[in-house]
């Protein structure tokens, strides 16, 4: 996750139970032990985190996010648990220190990254040896209908002049592009794979407000940024459905 962008931590905690039970998915793909060192790689509110620490009764994890306001929420939901290390950085430049983890689980981050060569070299070195990844973003397609819904409410008076000629941060892999760079970062194997995983939110303003229109706002002005997000909504047919395509990645060091 960019650490240049910032994030509502307790909106997104709030309402990111679908997005909690995509990455609950990704961890059963983990076969632990229990006494590993794990890094959650993008942590988010913590909602992950906690799962993965009470995987881990003999072990520990190293969180990792780029949005302050989200490890204030990570933070309060793990509390003083020694078991786990948060750590302020951005995934492409991450260094640990010398510490090394046995696995990588990562959900809904690789996407907000747009060098993923420098990202998966830096996640590689974060392993040790046989160590293994199993990770889920946005994968090609995604969040389309959502995307050409706000690019045509975009080219709209008042918001034409702040985001005309913007395309935004995000970098949706198709999973033959991905294993190549995997294994260029120095991965022995890998896999991926596209899996359609629509959301219908419960409250679809809040939804785009704090998930997938946040970038979007980050580029208007504030007294704009609620107008821009019920335009989108609006456009969108009902019930609002946010068209998740997350590409699924195994890989091993």
């Amino acid at each position: 996750m960019a650490i240049t962008r910032e994030w509502d931590g307790a909106s997104y905690d709030r309402i990111s139970g679908p997005m909690e039970a995509m990455g609950l998915e990704v961890l059963e793909r983990l076969d632990l032990q229990g006494d590993e060192c794990v890094m959650d790689a993008g942590c988010g509110s913590g909602r992950i985190t906690a799962a993965l620490r009470d995987r881990l009764p003999h072990g520990r994890v190293i969180a990792v996010d780029g949005s302050a306001d989200m490890l204030t929420q990570a933070r309060a939901r793990v509390g003083d648990d020694p078991r786990v290390r948060i750590v302020h950085a951005d995934l492409a430049t991450l260094d640990l220190g010398g510490d090394r983890c046995d696995a990588i689980l990562s959900t809904a981050t690789f996407h907000w990254i747009p060098d993923h060569p420098a990202l998966l070299r830096c996640l590689h070195a974060s392993l040790r040896p046989g160590g293994r990844m199993a990770a889920q973003c946005g994968g090609v397609g995604n969040i389309e209908r959502v995307h050409h819904a706000a690019a045509v409410v975009a080219q709209e008076p008042p918001f034409a002049r702040h985001l005309d000629g913007w395309t935004g941060p995000w970098n949706f892999r198709d999973p033959a592009g991905m294993r190549d760079d995997l294994l260029a970062a120095g991965f022995d194997r890998a896999e991926c794979r596209l899996v359609p995983r629509p959301v219908v939110p419960e409250v679809p303003a809040e939804w785009f407000r704090t998930i997938v229109l946040g970038a979007h706002l980050a580029q208007l002005p504030p007294g704009l940024r609620d107008l821009f997000v019920n335009a989108v909504v609006a456009r969108m047919p009902a019930p609002v459905t946010v068209d998740y395509v997350r590409l699924d990645i195994d890989a091993v060091a």
